[in-house]
């Protein structure tokens, strides 16, 4: 009896992961990611755009999305924007501001074109980014831009001066 619940187990671990392959793929969920990187979120036979997401986002990578996705929904679905914590310190996101890019390239004359916006993190959300008509092949970069804090100019200075302090005595051991 044991024996054939251990088999019976060890077919359903097997066999779990492509059912949910096969139902992801039917339709049965809305994200199915497809590889490291790359991530579908439209339906399949909806029409869907793919775009690139760089950055400082918690998931970058290739994105099919559904067309008329806004800029927001795309960030959100690449986890938005990374935290940084560092020492135990935690990101004081009042004092950070967000630089979005968006690159486009035009096929018709070869010349590539960016876009970019920089707003605070607690400002609202750009009206012309918020309505910005995302197309096929997209490359679209956040950037988390803050002031250096006490920590990050601490570990400037300690590299300086152990860098000057080693200098001094090597050179005094070797005019010795």
């Amino acid at each position: 009896m044991k024996k054939h619940l251990a088999i019976t187990l060890g077919i359903l671990f097997l066999f779990f992961p492509v059912y949910e392959t096969l139902k992801a793929q039917a339709g049965g969920s809305q994200v199915f990611r497809l590889s490291e990187g790359f991530v579908r979120i439209a339906e399949s036979g909806q029409l869907a755009d793919t775009l690139t997401v760089w950055g400082d986002v918690s998931a970058p990578g290739r994105y099919i999305i559904p067309r008329n996705t806004t800029v927001h929904e795309l960030i959100s679905y690449a986890r938005g924007p990374m935290t940084a914590n560092r020492a135990g310190q935690r990101l004081d996101w009042s004092k950070v501001r967000l630089e979005v890019t968006i690159s486009r390239y035009n096929s018709e004359n070869g010349s590539e074109t960016s876009e970019t916006y920089t707003f605070r993190y607690n400002e609202p959300f750009p009206a012309e980014l918020r309505d910005y008509p995302l197309r096929n092949d997209d490359i679209i970069s956040l950037e988390v831009l803050r002031r250096p804090s006490f920590v990050d100019w601490l570990g400037v200075v300690t590299s300086v001066l152990g860098a000057t302090a080693t200098t001094i005595i090597i050179l005094d051991r070797l005019s010795d």
